[in-house]
């Protein structure tokens, strides 16, 4: 082979070698979905291309505390495990958390979970939760501006109930039925003073 014909073939050779790996790093660079069968983690932010956190997966120990426009307040009390959302600003607007166990007492604390939605810039306005130990049993749906409005749920003790209250916080009306017995409706006035009882068969 001549020294024309060797050198054809070295650049021949360079040219495709590199064509190769350039076609093998791309398309490295663009697989983008890994599959795993099992993950184990202890946190996991997604967060948008600008570095924007929008959800947090996390255990209760990695749990951050409320998080406004990217920083986070002085940790709070969160013994729970969850998910936590956040708005295009990363301030925190919901989430779902969930936990429960017994204490060194023998007493159920810290059960059992509350799905919760906040309206920008202030505390939550829709939640559903469900508690039951210890220290509160209930579960129902609330709606709230900055104060409760609705009640919808079941108490401790048994009662199921619909609760409005006025824009203070008020309560105004309430619709029981207890585990047992007759229902009733009553009305309040702004005292908190019932003006009004409705039960079944009065007029």
């Amino acid at each position: 082979m001549t020294k024309l014909g060797e050198k054809i073939l070295i650049s021949y050779s360079t040219i495709v070698s590199t064509a190769l790996l350039v076609t093998v790093l791309a398309g490295a660079a663009s697989q983008k979905i890994a599959t795993f069968d099992e993950l184990n983690v202890h946190r996991i932010d997604v967060v948008e291309p600008d570095g924007t956190l929008r959800l947090v997966i996390s255990d209760a120990a990695e749990l951050p505390g409320v998080i406004v426009k990217g920083k986070e307040r002085p940790p709070a009390d969160r013994p729970q495990a969850g998910l936590l959302f956040y708005n295009d600003e990363g301030s925190e607007t919901g989430g779902l958390i969930f936990a429960g166990h017994k204490n060194s007492q023998g007493q159920v604390a810290d059960c059992c979970g509350s799905l919760s939605f906040d309206r920008y810039g202030a505390n939550q306005f829709v939640q559903l939760a469900g508690v039951d130990d210890s220290t509160d049993q209930f579960a129902g749906l609330a709606v709230s501006d900055t104060k409760r409005r609705i009640w919808v749920g079941r108490t401790g003790d048994g009662v199921a109930a619909i609760v409005l209250r006025d824009g203070a916080g008020r309560k105004r009306v309430a619709i029981e039925a207890p585990a047992s017995g007759s229902p009733a409706m009553e009305f309040f006035d702004d005292r908190g003073r019932v003006v009004q009882r409705v039960v079944p068969g009065s007029k």
